[in-house]
């Protein structure tokens, strides 16, 4: 009997198939990378991780099992003081390695081959001295994907084939670059199908949304809580199960429990919150039409898969 596929965590591997209710787009801490090596007075540390354990664990007794942080080194990815909240929490936490928007000068100067060495360390050392795996790779492209961002995607693309690990990305959907995302995936040998396009459901445009699925990639209707409306949001995921879909989407929010991108806010005033899809947004997806199979596809079954694709190629 063959093994079952497992994915690297913060306790370390963990069976696809215990992974259960999973977000697959979110953050815990998010900082300006550098600041509080410089300036620790700025965030009160012991707080800060008193508070993610609380609401971390607050998501779990509300039916959340496992996360995917997708925090990367340009947007502080501190792996030692997520692992003070991880040791407290009743959930699995996935973290990943890969580049936002604001990558450090002496790295986005790298070639792809010498970007992918760095998040294939991440991948299969472990980050830093913490001996903790990424098990995804996080990638980023806004407004467009330019000569640098392809730069990047193309080293993402590198590392996913040596790794296996799933790619997952940040776009801009009024510019429709999941699309140009996706062709320099394609052109660099990458499986479609072992992507997930984020932030997709930032667009209610169906026909762009289908594009992305029909190629064979997953789509993040990612950011429950932010922006365009959750009754729009819950709408357009409706409307793509009705078009046989559903088993190519995955949900979340892409929140955090501190962020400290902008002047700080501790009650940040939007309503997203690792809850607010439990509470909300599946009741809403109900009346719409949606199927409890469906549900189960979009938060356990697809997550599932994404993790089990595994091996280099």
């Amino acid at each position: 009997m063959a093994d079952t596929p497992t994915v690297n965590t913060m306790r370390g591997p963990k069976p696809t198939d215990e992974l259960g209710f999973t977000l697959m787009h979110e953050h815990v801490f998010i900082h300006s990378a550098g600041v509080l090596d410089n300036w620790p007075h700025l965030w009160d540390r012991e707080a800060e991780v008193q508070r993610a354990i609380a609401t971390l664990n607050e998501a779990k007794a509300n039916g959340v099992d496992t996360i995917l942080d997708l925090t990367t080194i340009d947007l502080g990815r501190d792996i030692a003081r997520l692992k003070e909240v991880a040791d407290h929490v009743d959930l699995n936490m996935i973290v990943s390695t890969g580049l936002w928007l604001d990558p450090p000068r002496s790295i986005s100067r790298m070639s792809p081959e010498e970007m992918a060495d760095l998040f294939i360390h991440d991948v299969e050392e472990g980050i830093g001295d913490t001996g903790v795996k990424a098990g995804a790779i996080k990638v980023a492209s806004e407004p467009v994907v330019d000569g640098a961002n392809v730069q990047i995607l193309k080293a993402a693309a590198i590392a996913h084939r040596k790794t296996g690990v799933p790619i997952s990305t940040h776009t801009f959907v009024r510019n429709a670059n999941g699309l140009a995302q996706q062709n320099v995936f394609e052109r660099a040998g990458v499986d479609l199908s072992r992507v997930v396009i984020g932030h997709t459901g930032d667009s209610e445009d169906l026909e762009y949304i289908e594009a992305i699925v029909k190629r064979g990639s997953y789509v993040g209707m990612d950011r429950f809580g932010l922006g365009l409306p959750t009754e729009r949001r819950a709408a357009v995921v409706a409307k793509m199960c009705e078009r046989g879909h559903a088993d190519r989407m995955v949900l979340s929010h892409d929140t955090s429990c501190y962020m400290a991108l902008g002047p700080p806010d501790p009650d940040r005033p939007w309503k997203s919150n690792y809850g607010l899809i439990q509470g909300e947004v599946l009741p809403l997806l109900l009346d719409l039409g949606v199927t409890e199979a469906q549900v189960e596809e979009m938060t356990v079954e697809n997550p599932r898969r994404i993790f089990e694709a595994q091996g280099g190629y």
